[in-house]
């Protein structure tokens, strides 16, 4: 599983502990990869996991030559940066995500998902107070 914007790679952590083979957590913060490293150790996942300090506005390069492909990707980008476009071009562009991954984006309510990217599939949407879980389908 990929997690894009870990922060404090909880949601790739949860997926791991849940059965996920491995884990790769991406995020340009460095507090933020700090307290990463710490909860993966104190997790004693550090076989199953792999950290990339990486600037995904610019693009998802660091993934171009990754195998397998993710089948499962989060993506928690900050609210109202308008981060969540870029982020899916850049993630088809890497060819990191297998066909038919699901994508599941953490979003402000007031950031409205594209509909112009032919492949990606939106098939659900739920909202928790000021907080929307928008989830894709990869079509490719």
């Amino acid at each position: 599983m990929l997690d894009l914007y870990a922060g404090t790679g909880a949601l790739g952590l949860e997926a791991v502990s849940r059965g996920a083979q491995s884990a790769v957590f991406i995020d340009n913060d460095r507090r933020s990869l700090n307290l990463l490293e710490k909860n993966i150790s104190t997790c004693s996942m550090l076989k199953e996991t792999r950290i990339i300090k990486w600037d995904i506005v610019r693009n998802l390069n660091c993934l171009k030559k990754t195998r397998p492909r993710f089948e499962l990707i989060f993506m928690d980008p900050p609210y109202g940066m308008n981060m969540v476009h870029p982020t899916l071009v850049h993630l088809h562009d890497s060819a990191a995500a297998r066909p038919a991954a699901r994508i599941v984006i953490e979003h402000g309510i007031d950031e409205t998902m594209p509909k112009d990217l032919s492949f990606f599939r939106m098939i659900d949407q739920r909202k928790y107070g000021k907080t929307l879980v928008s989830f894709f389908d990869y079509m490719l």
